[in-house]
């Protein structure tokens, strides 16, 4: 339950207060809105009505009232704020803002495949998917299109003056090796 009580202080409490009566040992506000923060109260009066509230903790048992005054003091500084969508505003800019951060994330996951990959084209696109039940296992290996159909690079060491000619047909052409040879590295077999 919430901190004070007007049984054991002299002040009423904070609903007693703002509606100018005597603060009676069973008030059954004292318990939810102390004299230290009468905001509390006010934002909930204003919104909802005293005799409404009353009516509402009546109802309900004690152990569920302190949670029903923190949503309805919630609900009315929301109200107070924006008196058209209320809480239901707040609720709707997070899910905008979870769904940018999904995209974003899904786009990073992308770029982070990509990558992985050996910078695969970008118009090749891999279906991806945010959720547990979508993601990859930790080996997998996207299908990529069949090396023939991969350009050839043109390697300027390379005595065959036509690319797409290969005399050499025991081993396939490696673009890789082209590109490791320009750059100054080894050979990929």
């Amino acid at each position: 339950m919430a901190s004070s009580s007007s049984t054991g202080s002299n002040s009423p409490c904070a609903a007693c207060k703002f509606l100018r009566r005597k603060c009676m040992p069973g008030c059954i506000f004292a318990p939810y809105f102390p004299p230290e923060e009468p905001q509390k109260f006010i934002n909930v009066h204003k919104i909802f009505g005293a005799s409404n509230v009353t009516k509402i903790l009546n109802d309900l048992l004690p152990h569920q009232r302190e949670d029903a005054v923190n949503s309805l003091a919630y609900e009315a500084e929301a109200r107070i704020k924006d008196p058209v969508y209320g809480c239901v505003g707040a609720i709707s800019v997070l899910q905008r803002e979870v769904q940018r951060l999904q995209k974003e994330l899904e786009a990073a996951n992308a770029d982070l495949l990509r990558l992985a990959c050996g910078d695969i084209p970008s118009g090749f696109s891999l279906p991806m998917q945010i959720g547990p039940q979508s993601a990859p296992p930790y080996n997998y290996q996207p299908s990529l299109p069949p090396h023939s159909t991969l350009p050839i690079p043109y390697n300027p060491h390379s005595n065959n003056p036509n690319p797409d000619s290969n005399n050499n047909t025991s081993t396939p052409h490696n673009p890789l090796s082209d590109i490791n040879r320009r750059r100054g590295g080894f050979d990929i077999p």
